[in-house]
């Protein structure tokens, strides 16, 4: 490196100057050249490498190298050319200072590891945006796996760095750092538990980003936002946002409603409250008004035995359940009879709807069970419900009435 120094302090010799001004004067041009050297190359790799490489990515097919060639991805990598020319220039203006030559290396390395770091984080974040457009990989929670990667090599970056300014091998720090894992395993307690049951969620496919949730022990019913390492945010459907650690998506349970996205069709599970006092015996009379108002099919095989009109009315909820442009027809129709309760006999529609968005939905439910409380009393049925105080009036009206 002296070599370097002996042309800059003959020319300066020249002008008559002392010894001692020559070489602190040719060790600050030293260093100012080298300054510049790395400003001039960081701003060449700026201005000419990166708008280079991204028109080149801009013409290929392909969306991955659109996202790696970023203006983040590439400045990120434009930080590393200073403290690798400093580096390896530095011994020529400080060859004789070696305490001086040892501290300003050490802070380029240093320099080195945090201009490393900042790359990987900004690959580590190209790499979800790439995934999060991928088919297959878009609904998969990576952001955890991604954040935990950061993680442990900004952990690696800090030792590195520790390992640098104290003078000892990393190995001896990572050895120290060994008799205290209890400590650390204690403080990265929610981050482990973290990663792990993100890796489970994952690879058991049970929670995607998108999916609607419900998790009453944490008061979560609506869609997952975001997973990461240490939280899970679900967006209620009152515009609240509920965040779950991962670990209990894995330790305690859950509803997840995305295989009746997938099946196309919600589940219509209501019942009818019959009152018990109006099934009876139909009379050939209400056979025949039935079948006029078509009620009844015409072609309707009525034996011998007594026919029940709550039996016709469930055959009739039936077909109009198979006839209803909005049920879907491939999946279950059944129409069943409950336990009889005080409440009145109850009468179970189940189906399900061709649509599995929520207000058509319940549209759809709505549209059901009006037309099958509007059509009970033809077959001489009535709902069940309790007196009210106007019941109560008419009964005594009709008393006084009589009276």
């Amino acid at each position: 490196m002296e070599e370097l120094n002996t042309p800059i302090a003959d020319w300066l010799a020249g002008f008559g100057w002392s010894k001692e001004s020559i070489d602190w004067t040719t060790r600050i041009l030293l260093l100012a050249g080298i300054v510049l050297l790395s400003w001039l190359a960081a701003k060449l790799f700026r201005s000419l490498v990166i708008p280079t490489l991204q028109r080149l990515s801009q013409r290929t097919r392909a969306t991955w190298d659109d996202h790696l060639f970023n203006d983040r991805m590439l400045r990120a990598t434009a930080r590393l050319i200073p403290p690798i020319i400093w580096y390896l220039l530095l011994g020529a203006a400080l060859y004789d200072l070696p305490l001086a030559l040892d501290i300003a290396r050490k802070a380029c390395l240093i320099y080195l590891i945090v201009a490393v770091l900042m790359l990987l984080s900004a690959f580590l974040d190209t790499l979800y945006d790439i995934s999060a457009q991928h088919e297959t990989l878009r609904n998969r929670p990576l952001k955890g796996i991604y954040q935990m990667i950061k993680l442990l090599a900004f952990c690696v970056g800090a030792i590195l760095i520790v390992s640098i300014l104290i003078g000892r091998d990393a190995t001896t720090i990572l050895a120290g750092l060994g008799a205290s894992a209890a400590v650390l395993m204690l403080i990265f307690r929610d981050s482990i538990l973290g990663l792990v049951a993100g890796v489970q969620l994952s690879a058991n496919d049970m929670l995607r980003p998108g999916d609607w949730i419900t998790m009453q022990k944490y008061g979560a019913d609506g869609y997952v936002t975001e997973v990461t390492l240490t939280t899970v945010k679900i967006q209620n459907f009152d515009k609240t946002i509920t965040t779950i650690p991962p670990y209990a998506l894995v330790s305690d349970s859950f509803q997840n409603w995305r295989g009746m996205r997938e099946t196309g069709g919600r589940r219509i599970k209501r019942s009818l409250a019959i009152d018990a006092s109006t099934v009876h015996f139909c009379t050939a009379g209400e056979l025949e008004t039935l079948r006029q108002k078509g009620y009844l099919p015409a072609d309707a095989c009525v034996d011998d035995q007594p026919v029940v009109n709550l039996s016709i009315f469930r055959d009739y909820i039936r077909r109009y359940m198979k006839s209803h442009p909005g049920i879907h027809p491939d999946l279950m129709q059944m129409v069943r009879m409950l336990q009889p309760t005080a409440e009145g006999l109850p009468l179970e529609v189940y189906c399900f709807s061709r649509t599995t968005e929520w207000i058509p939905y319940e549209a759809l439910q709505s549209e059901i069970f009006d037309h099958l409380l509007a059509v009970l009393p033809e077959f001489g049925l009535r709902i069940f419900q309790r007196p009210s105080g106007e019941d109560l009036r008419q009964v005594r009206e009709t008393r006084r009435t009589n009276s």
